[in-house]
């Protein structure tokens, strides 16, 4: 069993920032990839940010580049999204969830396990 749960999110005015958190409990060993996605209304669930737990490879989805980022405390077995400059483009309820490989995170769709993420939601 995998146990993800998101917590962090809230209401924020337009170029605040918030910080996420995922706490993982794979009971058996560590995932390899684990990431952050978004999904609003209507629309796909999407990728955001993912990184190996090593911590030495991450990657962004281009909207979020140079304001997200990635890290994982592997003793607490816990993955941060540390989110600036935040636009009301960012609102949504974001998910944490785990992969393989790095392709494979970046395919959501493919993705199983989701918890009930956390609402961010930005203000202009």
């Amino acid at each position: 069993q995998v146990q993800l749960v998101e917590s962090g999110g809230g209401v924020v005015h337009s170029g605040g920032s918030l910080r996420l958190s995922c706490v993982v409990n794979m009971r058996t060993r560590n995932p390899y990839v684990i990431g952050w996605f978004r999904q609003t209304p209507g629309k796909e669930r999407e990728f955001v940010a993912g990184t190996t737990w090593s911590g030495n490879t991450s990657t962004y989805a281009d909207s979020v580049k140079g304001r997200f980022t990635i890290s994982r405390n592997v003793a607490e077995s816990t993955v941060y999204l540390q989110m600036n400059s935040l636009t009301p483009e960012d609102t949504a309820v974001y998910y944490c969830n785990f992969a393989e490989t790095m392709q494979l995170l970046k395919t959501p769709a493919g993705l199983s396990a989701w918890h009930q993420g956390t609402q961010v939601t930005v203000s202009s």
